[in-house]
């Protein structure tokens, strides 16, 4: 059963300071639209420019997902982008008044508790998910990390970690169900090793961090120089390496906190997608640049599918309503009744069928020795077979007639020829109120998509 898309209720601020620029920054979750998705907007610069979440504008992955639009940058986007699909929440702007949201804790856990203040409400718009229906995988030869997508009956998610290291070791963490990464995940913290802290202090970065919002592997002997210069950036006058191998004294959430917070990374940045999935993520050495670069493939591979998808129906069953029960419900009549049978009716979608022959009045001046089913009864057959769907809505649909409001992004792809079998599926953008259907209607014939328009009708009584 299809569920509604999801937002929150009112505004909510967060203020912290950014891992790698050190400065304070304001973040503002606000509710969006339906079918608005997740984007990010820089209030600190002229005209507030918005940079959507999506895997395109993905331009570098160091030490996070950095997001480039028309020159305005957007860092570390992953930890909000992460706790905004652990809540369902399907549509919000993210306003930030510096070039990366806060750090916080290095974990979710704060943007979870911001949106969970908010509060989570439901749209009038079904959500749009992503079925896998067969396996995808995208493998870096060089590092050996791979992603492998594969069916599952909701989006579940698998890290395996193995840092070549004996103070981290090999780890694994599984989220079985979405509604378990509040409790599960969200507060798994980022980590570093230190190696790789010293790297970053000396090329100027993690100005923000703190040994409150990174975990320090400490894989090599810790000297009395970079012991100072630790102190220096962390603002300490002790650090001290504990028996389990941290740096200082911070406590461990979970054994496999380090593989938790990888899976975190990877809710975070497949995010970019701009559509639900409904599937199995086994991440094997995940990282920025894999999870992007696999983004990347997926949302490349979701726009094709659209594009060429056509449902299949069998048509020797019998149909859902014949001719005679169509014209019981729709006020059309030969030679302008242009559906011919139903074969899928819902709340929220129909699926109709038209036998398009020589016999069509319109072929003998459409054209004469060429004949083609003119485009704009294309778009009204599509909208006869949608008034089908809004006057079932109704008890006495012989009572209603059915009125165009709009059409819009209408396209055709192919030509509709004498012996082809038109199927129309209509399904709604928005739940049918006052009468008022707005959907998204396609024509397919011979395999292919011929014609796709989004149409907004009314029914109206009769006089």
């Amino acid at each position: 059963m299809s569920k509604k898309q999801k937002t929150i209720k009112t505004a909510i601020t967060l203020t912290g300071v950014g891992l790698h620029t050190g400065n304070k920054v304001s973040m503002t979750l606000k509710p969006a639209p339906v079918n608005h998705g997740f984007a990010f907007s820089r209030v600190d610069l002229e005209g507030a420019p918005t940079i959507e979440a999506k895997a395109e504008y993905v331009v570098t992955t160091q030490r996070g997902t950095n997001l480039e639009k028309n020159g305005v940058k957007i860092q570390t986007s992953e930890h909000v982008l992460a706790a905004a699909v652990g809540l369902d929440i399907d549509n919000l702007l993210i306003e930030v008044d510096a070039s990366e949201p806060p750090i916080m804790d290095g974990s979710s856990k704060y943007f979870i508790e911001a949106l969970e203040k908010a509060g989570i409400k439901e749209q009038d718009a079904y959500i749009e998910e992503y079925v896998v229906k067969e396996i995808i995988s995208y493998k870096d030869d060089i590092t050996g990390s791979e992603i492998i997508l594969m069916p599952s009956e909701e989006y579940q998610v698998t890290t395996m970690v193995d840092f070549g290291t004996k103070i981290l070791g090999t780890q694994n963490a599984t989220l079985c169900k979405m509604s378990d990464f509040k409790e599960e995940i969200a507060n798994a913290r980022t980590f570093s090793f230190l190696h790789e802290i010293e790297m970053l202090l000396e090329n100027d970065l993690i100005k923000g961090g703190d040994l409150n919002n990174a975990i320090v592997y400490v894989d090599k002997e810790l000297s009395e120089s970079t012991m100072q210069k630790l102190k220096v950036a962390f603002k300490k006058d002790n650090i001290s390496v504990k028996p389990n191998g941290i740096l200082d004294n911070l406590t461990l959430r979970w054994a496999n906190e380090a593989a938790r917070h990888k899976l975190l990374d990877v809710i975070g940045d497949l995010a970019l997608v701009g559509t639900r999935i409904k599937g199995k993520v086994i991440a094997n050495k995940p990282g920025h640049l894999i999870n992007t670069q696999f983004a990347k493939k997926l949302a490349k591979i979701i726009k094709v599918e659209k594009r060429n998808y056509v449902p299949q129906y069998d048509l020797n069953l019998p149909p859902l309503l014949d001719i005679h029960q169509i014209m019981d419900i729709l006020p059309h009549r030969p030679p302008f009744l242009l559906v011919d049978r139903v074969i899928e009716l819902s709340d929220k979608h129909v699926v109709g069928m038209k036998n398009v022959t020589m016999n069509e009045g319109f072929f003998v001046g459409h054209f004469p020795g060429a004949p083609v089913m003119p485009g704009v009864l294309q778009v009204e057959a599509m909208a006869q077979c949608g008034g089908i769907l809004v006057l079932s809505t109704v008890p006495d649909p012989e009572n209603y007639l059915t009125y165009f409001m709009k059409m819009d992004n209408v396209k055709f792809k192919q030509k509709v020829l004498p012996g082809d079998t038109l199927i129309f599926k209509c399904e709604l953008i928005t739940p049918i109120r006052r009468g008022i259907c707005h959907m998204q209607a396609y024509a397919y014939a011979k395999g292919k998509l011929v014609a796709e328009a989004e149409l907004m009708a009314q029914i109206a009584r009769k006089k």
